[in-house]
C-alpha cells in the first residue's frame, strides 16, 4: 500500500487504498472486465483522450445520474476521445443497467475481480470494497490532466471542471 487517504460516505470516514495520482504524471495501467467478462486494459485506449468516470455502484441515484450525464456528453465527442465508467458492479448488472438506461456512448466496465483500477488509481474504499466517486481526464500520451476524488461519495463530481479540461486538450 503506497498511500492511504480518506473520504466520507454518508458522513462516515472511509479509507482510500492506493497512490495519490498527481496531475502531469503518467497514469498506471489497470485491467477491468467488460460486460462479457473480457479483460480490458488502459492500453486498449492507446492514442485516445480518456475521461474516466468512477462510481461506487450504478444502482444508486447519484451514480445513475453520473453515468447518464457522461453518456450524453460522450455522444458529442470526437472519435479520439473515450468516456469510460468503472465501478465494482458485476458485469451482468452493468449490462442490465446499460440496456435499461440506454447507456450506449460510455464504455462501462467492472473492477470487481481484482480491484486493479481501484488500487492502482487510489480510489478503492477499504471498508466497503467499492470505488470512490471520481473523475479523471487522461491525454493521448496517458498523462493525467485532471483528477477529482469527490470528498463525500454521495455527492456528484464537478462535471464542468472535468469538461473544461477535456475541451482544452481536444
Amino acid at each position: 500500500m503506497k498511500n492511504v487517504r480518506s473520504i466520507t460516505m454518508k458522513g462516515n470516514s472511509m479509507t482510500l487504498v492506493g497512490p495519490s495520482l498527481a496531475v502531469g504524471e503518467k497514469v498506471p495501467g489497470f485491467t477491468v472486465l467488460d460486460q462479457s467478462l473480457g479483460a480490458v486494459t488502459l492500453d486498449d485506449f492507446k492514442g485516445k483522450i480518456k475521461v474516466i468516470s468512477v462510481t461506487p455502484s450504478l444502482d444508486t441515484p447519484v451514480c445513475d445520474l453520473q453515468a447518464h450525464w457522461f453518456n450524453e456528453e460522450a455522444a458529442a465527442l470526437p472519435e479520439d476521445a473515450a468516456v469510460i465508467n468503472i465501478s465494482m458492479d458485476l458485469p451482468f448488472a452493468i449490462r442490465r443497467f446499460c440496456i435499461a438506461g440506454g447507456i450506449d456512448a460510455v464504455k462501462v466496465y467492472s473492477d470487481h475481480r481484482e480491484a486493479s483500477f481501484g488500487t492502482e488509481w487510489g480510489v478503492l474504499i477499504k471498508e466497503l470494497r467499492l470505488l470512490a466517486r471520481a473523475v479523471f481526464v487522461v491525454d493521448k500520451e496517458d498523462v493525467l490532466r485532471y483528477a477529482e476524488i469527490v470528498p463525500e461519495a454521495t455527492n456528484p463530481p464537478d462535471y464542468d471542471s472535468a469538461m473544461a479540461v477535456l475541451k482544452d486538450i481536444l
